[in-house]
Formats: structure tokens, sequence, C-alpha cells
């Protein structure tokens, strides 16, 4: 009986190892080559799934690796099969690679976040069985080792085809035909349900906070003061045969607004009782939306003609950070890593100067330089303006929000070109700042992973908006004030509920840094775009990833906007394009992207796949797949751009610096 016990141990009493699951330094190699041979080796509609599985195998494999204290043979493993990765876990491949004690796992933050939660994939029950067959009838060969990782970190949801229409077999096949690899809506840590907020395992889509989208519609008395202006106006300039009244504009929008799901009076932060600026900007909204350029939707497979202006700052030794129009069209603003911001105006008159002591205005220059800040300022947001159609120009831009590596925001008088307020609380630099639809509140996202809100009336935030891992790099707003979005460099798109604080909707699927946010006018889509150059539209109500849109080169997309009737994107951003986007038409729809050069440079490109080559022509660049949603893009000479803006009037404003 002793010699039988003992037959499997060594001279020191510890157990010989005879199988591949009990040879710790090689097992995870041969079980991570024996799982990923199969799944190459699987049926073509089962790979795209399956594949999800290697990603998490592989970073627990890993982890238990440094943890049972094998370091050199952690770091071969992690250099063998980093590169299958590199695409879509760039960031995490970075920080992982630091990893090398148990102590590390602790102590890195992406680390942590892996070991600490669960990591969700979504499969159909037909992959999900075959998996688990593949795993029984190779339990000795290193099935074993793949169950152990499965079970303790992995959390495998299985969804029946019939109830499911993403694991319907159409939508199998046509995923096994997508030459990406980006994670699905619902995949990742933590463990979530698909654009919920709640983190609970196993919830059902019953989580889901209903929303109300609907845009707010002005109280009695200021509608009924909108309406005697426009009524007013329509009498001294009539319209034109066959154009529809100012009066009868806005009776429709009053219209489609109250039948749309719209948040109650207590449901929005409080606003300011409106004055004569408040009415009188109505009333120019009205008339910029009647006199618009209108975008339609697709004729014969062509898409809408996008007019765009391109503003060019030179000889700025790559010293600017961030740049903004106002809605007057009147000025832009330029922020510096110098610590100070400056602004022009667009057509290049003189702007008045500050008033003197004796009241009096000084002498007109060419730019306003504002200075303050302590520290790079990262981004500058005009107070919400429209054109004015007067002299006395009550409607156009008054204020000026700027936010700085020095942890403060600062509010600037554009009429006393002075600042008048600092508002301090972030623990770290404030990377974005923007203003609400209606002024008044604006929001703040920092290095200390909070999104704030504030008003100009208070030096302290009014709200705390906490829940990402990482910096929170983008904002902005929903145009009915009700919610506001947080993007992150967790890859993490997160809405939020103003009035409470509280999380109604989480957005994952973005391979790398969030590096743009935008919300549509009619505030059932976001835009959300990273520096892989990835576009991903979101649809709001159910939470659900609606398609993703790529052309852009890497280096992150720096602006988003859409258009009045939210059926067209713009971007813009480090590769030096401005690209149109037609959002309504699918990605595999019919449909072919084009470049219009500016003098000759531009270079043809096709909704497929194109190759950029560097310069001289010697070294040719990685490829850069462009989807069929594409309209058109407008390259420049070498300027990335900082920022895009549709005007009220459906024309495109762009910003950025020439770089030689």
């Amino acid at each position: 009986m002793l010699r039988m016990e003992s037959a499997n141990q060594d001279v020191d009493g510890r157990p010989i190892q005879t199988r591949v699951e009990e040879s710790g330094a090689v097992k995870y190699g041969k079980a991570f080559d024996l799982f990923r041979n199969w799944i190459e080796g699987n049926l073509e509609i089962y790979k795209p799934d399956l594949r999800r599985l290697l990603w998490p195998v592989f970073v627990y494999a890993f982890f238990d690796l440094v943890s049972q204290f094998y370091p050199r043979d952690s770091k071969n493993f992690f250099n063998s099969y980093r590169e299958i990765f590199e695409n879509e876990h760039e960031h995490d491949l970075r920080a992982l690679q630091a990893v090398a004690l148990p102590e590390h796992v602790d102590s890195n933050e992406i680390a942590k976040i892996y070991h600490n939660h669960r990591y969700r994939v979504t499969l159909s029950q037909t992959a999900f069985y075959n998996l688990i067959g593949f795993l029984e009838s190779k339990e000795k060969e290193g099935g074993a080792v793949l169950v152990s990782l499965i079970q303790k970190h992995l959390n495998v949801c299985t969804v029946e085809r019939t109830a499911d229409e993403q694991f319907s077999l159409a939508k199998l096949i046509e995923r096994a035909k997508r030459p990406d690899d980006f994670p699905a809506e619902d995949e990742g840590i933590p463990g979530h349900n698909p654009g919920s907020a709640n983190v609970t395992q196993g919830a059902g889509t019953s989580v889901l906070t209903r929303l109300k989208l609907g845009q707010m519609t002005l109280d009695q008395e200021s509608r009924q003061d909108v309406l005697g202006e426009l009524q007013n106006e329509d009498k001294i300039n009539p319209p034109a045969p066959g154009q529809s009244s100012l009066a009868e504009v806005f009776e429709q929008r009053i219209k489609r607004e109250e039948s749309e799901d719209v948040p109650g009076r207590t449901e929005l932060p409080p606003r300011p009782p409106p004055i004569a600026r408040d009415i009188a900007m109505e009333v120019q909204k009205v008339k910029e939306h009647r006199d618009r350029f209108q975008i339609s939707g697709r004729t014969g497979g062509v898409g809408p003609g996008v007019s765009v202006t391109m503003f060019t700052f030179h000889n700025t030794n790559d010293s600017i950070t961030c740049l903004d129009f106002s809605g007057d069209y009147r000025l832009v603003a330029v922020g510096f890593d110098l610590h100070y911001i400056r602004v022009w105006s667009l057509d290049g008159s003189p702007l008045p100067g500050p008033p003197g002591l004796d009241g009096q205005e000084s002498k007109p220059t060419a730019s306003h330089r504002l200075i303050g800040h302590s520290g790079p300022v990262y981004n500058v947001t005009f107070a919400p303006a429209t054109a004015s159609s007067d002299r006395q120009g009550i409607t156009n831009c008054r204020y000026l929000l700027s936010c700085s590596a020095d942890k403060s925001i600062r509010l600037w008088s554009l009429e006393s070109w002075a600042c008048v307020v600092v508002y301090k609380g972030h623990d770290g630099p404030v990377w974005d700042v923007t203003w609400g639809p209606h002024g008044h509140y604006f929001l703040t996202g920092s290095f200390d992973r909070t999104a704030r809100l504030w008003s100009t009336d208070r030096v302290d935030y009014l709200r705390l908006f906490v829940g990402h891992d990482r910096d929170v790099d983008h904002v902005c707003f929903h145009p009915n004030s009700a919610y506001v979005f947080t993007g992150s460099c967790d890859k993490m798109v997160r809405m939020w509920l103003v009035t409470n604080g509280y999380p109604v909707r989480m957005f994952t699927g973005h391979s790398s840094n969030i590096t743009a946010l935008a919300c549509s006018p009619d505030g059932k889509t976001l835009a959300s775009a990273d520096d892989s150059g990835t576009i991903i539209l979101w649809d709001l109500a159910p939470g659900k990833l609606l398609k993703r849109m790529r052309g852009h080169g890497k280096g992150g997309i720096w602006s988003l906007t859409w258009s009045v009737e939210s059926t067209v994107l713009v971007s813009g951003g480090a590769d030096g394009t401005v690209r149109v986007w037609d959002v309504q038409l699918a990605n595999d729809a019919s449909g072919h992207g084009k470049v219009i050069g500016e003098g000759g440079a531009g270079q043809k490109m096709e909704p497929s796949v194109s190759n950029v080559s560097g310069a001289g022509g010697k070294k040719k660049a990685k490829e850069v797949m462009v989807t069929s949603d594409q309209i058109s893009a407008f390259p420049t000479k070498k300027s990335p751009v900082y920022k895009v803006m549709f005007t009220q009037q459906n024309l495109v404003l762009a910003g950025g610096a020439f770089l030689p």
C-alpha cells in the first residue's frame, strides 16, 4: 500500500509531474496553443465568437504564472502571444508588460481591474456546447487548465439563436466575413448587461432605466413671446413664395416636441428665468432652421454634399492644444501649452478693446490674449450664442470657459477680456469642459477619474459623477440637459442622470482610449470616437451599438459634430482629414467614399482597404479600412484637425494647425 502511494512522489515527497496540467511552467503555453488551434480549425460561423475567449484566457493564464512565481516563464508566455492581441488591446498590453511579480498584480492599475472582476463573454448555445465538448475530450492534454481558468475568471453567458437576433444564423455568417476583430458591446470588464449601468451578474434587460430623450419645450409665457416676435418678423420680411412663415415653422416644432417623451420640469436642473436675450436667441434659431441647407438621406447612392470651411493656424510651433468656434460664428479661441488663450475674429476684423478707467473702449486689436492659468490649457468652449440680426449684438457670445493642468476652470468675459471667476474642486488636471445646451451649467472631466457639474453662479460643484476606472477625458451634454455623457481611457462611455448623479447607461466596445463624444440634436444617438480611428454610434434608448465607422488613421479623432437633422456626422482628427459620414446607411450597404484633395494633394480612398504611403513614397504605412458609410473626406496639408462644428445652417467649420 505504501509503495502504491509513493509511486507518484519524488524522494522529497513532492508529486511527480506526469501530465501537462501539472507542469506549472509549460502547461499554460501548451493549453493555450491547443485552444487556439482548435478555434482556428472550427467552423467559420463560430470562429468570431470563440476567438473572444482567447484574450481573457491569455490574461488570466499570465496572471497565474506571475502568482506562482514564474517571472521568466510568465514573460516568455506574454511575449510569445501578445502579437495576436496588438490591434485590439494595445494599451492594456503596454500596461501589463510591467507585471512580473505577484505584488505587481495588486499594484498595477490595469491588472487590478482584470484580477478583481470576472470577464464577461457571450456565446451562442451551439458554440458553448461545442466548447464544452472540446474541453472534456482534451482534459489530459490541457483541457483541465482551460476549464480552471474559465470557471475562476470568466462569466460565459449563453444565448439561444432564436432569442437574440445577434446570434441568428445570418448574423453569425455576416460576422464570420468581417476582417475586424473588435470586442462585442457586452464583453469585458466588468461583466454587465449591454448598455446598462447595472453591473449585477445575470441581471436581465429589465434593469435598463427608461430614458426620456425628447427635447424640452419652452414654458407657455416664453412660447408666446417667441411666437409674437416671429409674427412681427413675418410682417416685416414676408416669406418667399412656397416658403413657410417663421410662425408656422415654430408651431410645427412645438407640435413635434410635445409628441415626444420629454422629461418633466422636476427632472431637469433648474434654469434662471428667461430674459430678452433668451427670447432673441430662440427667434434666431427658428430663422436659421428655416433657411438652412437641408441635408437629406442618400439619393441614388450619392451622399449629400457638405461644405467645409477650414481655418488653419500657422507658425504655432506645435503649441496649440485646443480650439473652439463661437455659436455666433464671429470668434475663434485657441488654447496653448504655454498657459494662455488667444481669441481672434473669424473674418479678420479687429476686436474691440476692454473698457478703460474712463468707461471708453481702448483701441481695437487683431486678437486678445487671456492670461491666468498656470499650466497648459486643455480645452476652451464658448457659451451658447446665435448670430445677431441687430446692431447691438444681443445674442452674440459673451463668455468663454477654459480648463487647465493647474486643476482649475476659468470663466472669461469677452467684453472686458478678463477672468471673472475661477472654479476649483478637481484633484488633478482638468482635461475637458463643455457648456450645457442653454448655458448657465457646465460639465468638466478630470485626471481624478470624476466628472463634475457646475453652475456659473456658484464656485462649488453641484454634482459629482464617479464610476470610471481611469481619467475622464471627454464630456458632453444631452440636448435636453437631463443627461450627461463621460468618456474615459478605460475605454468606456457612461451616461448619467443630472438630477441625482446616477448612471443610467454604460457603453463598452471601444478598443482604445475615448477621444471624442457628441450627442445627436434629436437626442436619440450618441457618437463616440477613439484613438485607433474608430467611430461607434449608440442607440441610447435600448443602449445598443448601432454600427462602427472607420476611415481615419491612428492618432485620435479629436472632434465630432452632427448635422441639424441628425443624419450626417462630421469628424476631424490627428490624421489631418475632415470626414463626412452617413449615419443612416448600414456598413454593408453599397456606397463609395471619396477624398476631395486640397490643391491636388489628396488621394483617392475606396471604402474597402486603402494603402497610405509614407513620406516620399518610400515607406508603406499600415492599411486603413474605410467603411462604405463614408460620404467624403477632405485632406489638409499636414494640419491636424482640432475642431469641427456644424452651424445651425448645416455648414461645417473646421480648425487646425499647420505642422511643417
